[in-house]
């Protein structure tokens, strides 16, 4: 025999063998009972997972013919590929956990294997779909879980790749006792809608919250990918606060990097604490949208919420937030900037609890204000002050009120350091003038201690009188200026605490300038010159000094010295207000210079509540000189104004001798 034609012989046997060898195979598969395996497989599994595992339904086999791709051509197209199904397939808890029931079931599983992958010791599966699987994953209090898995106890040559998995309607429960979760999800593969291969919804409960959302996010094997970026779009709503984004997330198995817009929205964004773990003040309803950047690692980890804006209550926002946190740090740290073009006083309210018990419910805030009130009586979470430090640099173009005070270039630093809150400096430009602040509010406390200490320090330079009153009328007459300063200091858990037990004083100063003689008439109850300035207009009435100074004392203000005086009078006031109880005790005693046609110069109290105060007039004196008037009119009715007139001294006293007259304020009663 030709030497060619048994090289050829040789080389024709080992293929006929291989095929064979193949024919033998797919006839000895097509025709075993499939199901006659079931309790060695299920015995492997088992073992391998360690936790039992239960194929219970019918195991069978069929092959059909690959798709292959344009670019793959040759006998591998003809090559068969066996497609395994299984029914009714379960997995339990670890023993642990056995009493909490299992941890999965899949209706169906339909898994290919490539054949030839497997002489390298390959299992290639290019194709698994899960029907109706159902996941239930828990963790105790105590931390123990249903979803770890022990790793082999010993190394294998074998490697396995999956290349596509696709569920249907699946079904995910989570029951976290730590997280306080409990959530149900429900999974779809989605066909034909690149990028994104699943999508899911979920509803359920997080720290007694009510949560809700939806998604669609990359196909599940690309959590596995380490270069190509994840897909993921989501909207979530927890306890009323909106969460909406839309980017990447790179390298998702490790969770390392992730790249999204994000938007924010809710009642206030106080309640995004316990979304984000991120302590925020108490604001209005707000949204905001923005690029989120976060770098994850073992040791530190980065957020940055960039370039953001958006509205909280009528004002607008923008400015970069940048969040850290890890083990080497003692607490997380929140750092950046925002600023506010247009800034709504009454937007500044929740900060302090100052807002109406209708927007309290609106920001999810028990309506706690009483009704007879009017200083916030809304606690300070104070326990959550230690749960990161700040430092926030915040500037406002202009706030406004609905009475229009004219307050601008708002400039202040947040800090907040081991539980102790400061607002250093506070700047802001009003009225005309500046007013300079410094607090400081220290929760660095027990929490059982349920006080905050707080220390005020501020002056006010320059400020102009028709500016601070631009909405009444007889203000616009009036020029001069304020200058004022306060010190207190204070403990307490709302704002109504702590100026019940307030210590430090208070002194303002009112000099170089004119007043509207209208008001005065009025304060001093002149009452002809009142009409006659109603129908022949005001004029200014030259201000030599108006002065204040108060002490305080456990919230009790009491008056050193408290006078106005001009070319026409001078009124001084004395008393109390119980800053506590919030209750006025003032007088007001109107000395009116030269001649005055029909005053009445009685003294004026000043007394009732912050809520309803109560103005009136020394009845006595009015009825003594009512009753010589009427008198008077009945011998001579000419002569019966004469009691009515008042005569005082022409000496002004200027701001130096008003304060040579401070005296030292009588014992608090």
């Amino acid at each position: 025999m030709p030497l060619r034609r048994r090289i050829a012989l040789l080389l024709t046997v080992p293929a006929a063998l291989l095929v064979l060898v193949l024919v033998l195979t797919v006839v000895l598969l097509n025709t075993t009972d499939w199901n006659r395996a079931r309790p060695w497989l299920n015995e492997k599994i088992s073992l391998a997972l360690q936790r039992p595992f239960a194929i219970r339904g019918d195991l069978t086999l069929s092959w059909h013919r690959p798709e292959l791709g344009a670019d793959q051509h040759g006998w591998r197209a003809y090559l068969p590929m066996p497609r395994l199904l299984a029914r009714d397939l379960h997995l339990a808890n670890p023993a642990s956990m056995a009493e909490q029931g299992e941890l999965a079931s899949i209706a169906s599983a339909l898994l290919e294997i490539e054949l030839l992958p497997l002489l390298q010791q390959r299992i290639v599966i290019p194709m698994l779909r899960l029907e109706q699987p159902q996941l239930h994953l828990l963790r105790r209090a105590d931390g123990q879980h249903n979803w770890g898995f022990a790793p082999p106890q010993k190394a294998t040559a074998w490697r396995l790749e999956l290349q596509t998995l696709q569920l249907g309607d699946g079904q995910l429960q989570l029951r976290d006792a730590l997280q306080q979760l409990d959530l149900s999800a429900t999974m779809q593969t989605l066909e034909h809608a690149a990028p994104y291969g699943v999508a899911w919804q979920l509803q359920g409960h997080w720290k007694q919250q009510p949560v809700q959302g939806e998604g669609k996010a990359g196909a599940l094997l690309g959590l596995q990918e380490q270069k190509r970026p994840y897909p993921l779009q989501a909207v979530l709503d927890v306890g009323g606060s909106r969460m909406a984004l839309s980017g990447t997330l790179v390298r998702p198995a490790q969770l390392t990097s992730l790249d999204l817009q994000l938007s924010l929205s809710g009642a206030s964004m106080a309640r995004l604490y316990g979304l984000t773990g991120v302590l925020l003040p108490e604001t209005p309803p707000f949204s905001t949208a923005g690029h989120l950047h976060g770098e994850l690692g073992a040791q530190a980890s980065r957020w940055q919420y960039q370039s953001f804006m958006g509205r909280v209550g009528g004002s607008d926002i923008a400015g970069n937030l940048e969040y850290r946190y890890g083990a080497a740090m003692k607490r997380p740290q929140l750092t950046g900037a925002v600023q506010a073009g247009l800034l709504r006083l009454s937007d500044l309210g929740p900060l302090i609890g100052a807002d109406s018990n209708q927007s309290k419910q609106q920001r999810g805030v028990a309506p706690v204000q009483p009704a007879n009130k009017v200083l916030p009586v809304e606690t300070f979470h104070q326990a959550r002050w230690s749960a990161l430090d700040a430092d926030v640099r915040f500037r406002a173009g202009r706030i406004t009120r609905e009475q229009d005070l004219p307050i601008a270039q708002v400039d202040t630093r947040i800090l907040l350091q081991d539980g102790v809150l400061r607002l250093q400096p506070l700047q802001f430009e009003i009225a005309g003038g500046s007013f300079d602040a410094s607090l400081k509010l220290d929760g660095s406390g027990s929490p059982l201690a349920d006080a905050i200490g707080a220390d005020l320090k501020a002056h006010a330079r320059h400020l102009h009188l028709a500016q601070l009153f631009p909405r009444i009328a007889a203000m616009q007459a009036t020029v001069g200026e304020v200058n004022a300063e306060l010190a207190l200091t204070a403990q307490g858990n709302s704002v109504a605490g702590m100026l019940a037990s307030a210590n430090g004083e208070l002194r303002g100063v009112v000099s170089r300038g004119s007043i509207s003689k209208l008001l005065l008439e009025e304060m001093g109850l002149n009452l002809g010159s009142v009409v006659l300035t109603r129908l022949v207009g005001d004029r200014q009435v030259q201000l030599n000094c108006l002065i204040s100074d108060f002490t305080v004392r456990n919230g009790l203000m009491q008056t050193r010295l408290f006078a106005a005086d001009t070319t026409d009078a001078r009124i001084d006031v004395e008393g109390q207000v119980s800053l506590s109880k919030e209750q006025l005790n003032l007088t007001l005693r109107p000395q009116a210079k030269g001649v005055r046609i029909i005053s009445l110069r009685a003294p004026i109290y000043l007394h009732g509540s912050f809520k309803q105060p109560d103005i009136s007039i020394d009845k006595k004196v009015l009825a003594l000189r009512a009753g010589g008037a009427l008198a008077l009119a009945a011998v001579a009715p000419v002569a019966a104004i004469l009691p009515l007139m008042s005569s005082g001294s022409n000496a002004d006293t200027d701001c130096a001798s008003l304060l040579a007259e401070r005296r030292t304020p009588p014992p608090v009663p």
